[in-house]
């Protein structure tokens, strides 16, 4: 039975490749469009999040470190990478907050 890490590796190469065969048919590859919709389903509360209409795109150019136009498995994990350091960062202040009900610096 695999483990609970095992299962979130799998579940990251199956969500990768679910959007990367959406409209190009290259299922080694997410295009702009590809992305946004990953984005727009998967990650929803982070793309509402964000202020700047062109977010998809930007995220897009600092992902795709090949310059290719498109972002491979190895660029996207670099996204889920980031994002969960920043989510384990907000998870750490507020146990420190709720500890003690005060931000503890």
């Amino acid at each position: 039975m695999p483990s609970d890490l095992e299962r979130a590796m799998e579940m990251l190469i199956t969500v990768f490749h679910r959007y990367a065969s959406k409209e190009s048919g290259n299922t080694s590859t997410l295009n702009r469009r590809e992305l946004k919709l990953l984005m727009e389903t998967e990650l929803s509360s982070f793309l509402k999040s964000q202020k700047d209409p062109a977010a998809v795109d930007k995220i897009m150019k600092d992902l795709d470190t090949n310059g290719d136009g498109e972002v491979n498995f190895e660029e996207f994990v670099s996204l889920v990478v980031g994002l969960s350091i920043a989510c384990e960062q907000l998870y750490q202040m507020k146990q420190k907050q709720g500890a003690g009900g005060v931000k503890k610096q």
